[in-house]
């Protein structure tokens, strides 16, 4: 009996050594992964051009953003911009950015150098409306007196979203959502792991980006396409999508011609949502 069970211990830690070996991998590739791709597709004279007022006095969210953590953050994503053809890849970035861009903004009609040049102004939601707890949600609990309102670049909302990020990018998003908005890289961590993963029903923003999606019987159902439009739906559709002529969508399409131009890629077809339902 004492030697089954000295072999079954020896067999459990070396299952055990094995798990850690892998863990220990996994993070020490994110460790050694080289953000040259990134850099070659965004170099931080480009970065400088769009984002030209993030850094004003007027901005909320000034000093927050330096281009050094958006590019430490990409090491976590290593197939951000680095899946299809040069231009699918420089597509996808000026998306990523518009989107970003878009829930951060700080512009304008009349403000200086056009409303799309004021991406990435604020950092947390200002004058919440809810904390943002979906209590139904048994799988992520919300901590008591804690707000899950919009916070770092895609203004990561919701107690399902920050636990899920958390647990994706190694820290308690229930516990401590305040840190999106205190960690500039963690910051641009919560905006990629938003954008790389999918979300059944949704899809993510890359494999739409990249053309990787195939649309189901229920998109067909819902008028959805494949493009920039179908991107937003995943962001903020329940509130943006299916209404003509919304502002907050011609808002998010601005920032994308813009971007666009300056990464001297075109922007595709599909670029609204407003004859799109939204997701369940």
């Amino acid at each position: 009996m004492e030697k089954r069970i000295s072999l079954l211990l020896c067999l459990f830690l070396f299952i055990f050594s094995i798990s850690s070996s892998l863990h220990e991998t996994e993070a020490h590739n994110h460790s050694k992964y080289k953000p040259a791709r990134i850099m070659s597709l965004v170099p931080i004279s480009l970065y400088d051009q769009i984002f030209i007022h993030k850094d004003n006095n007027a901005c909320p969210a000034k000093g927050f953003y330096p281009y050094e953590a958006f590019v430490e953050a990409t090491r976590w994503f290593p197939r951000f911009g680095s899946v299809g053809n040069f231009w699918t890849r420089r597509r996808e970035v000026a998306a990523f950015l518009a989107q970003i861009s878009h829930e951060t903004t700080g512009g304008w009609a009349t403000a200086p150098d056009g409303p799309y040049a004021w991406g990435l102004c604020f950092k947390e939601e200002v004058s919440p409306q809810s904390n943002y707890c979906d209590e139904t949600n048994k799988n992520w609990p919300c901590v008591t007196g804690k707000s899950y309102k919009g916070r770092g670049p895609i203004q990561l909302s919701w107690n399902y979203n920050y636990g899920q990020a958390g647990r994706a990018l190694g820290f308690d998003g229930l516990q401590n959502p305040e840190l999106v908005a205190n960690n500039s890289v963690l910051a641009f961590k919560t905006a990629l792991w938003f954008w790389m993963t999918e979300q059944t029903p949704k899809p993510s923003c890359h494999d739409v980006m990249v053309n990787r999606y195939r649309l189901t019987k229920a998109d067909r159902a819902a008028n959805r396409t494949v493009g920039y439009g179908l991107v937003t739906n995943i962001i903020n559709g329940g509130l943006e999508c299916g209404i003509p002529g919304d502002g907050r969508v011609s808002d998010r399409i601005g920032y994308f011609q813009r971007y666009a131009q300056l990464f001297k890629v075109n922007t595709g077809s599909n670029l609204d949502c407003e004859n799109q339902r939204p997701f369940a």
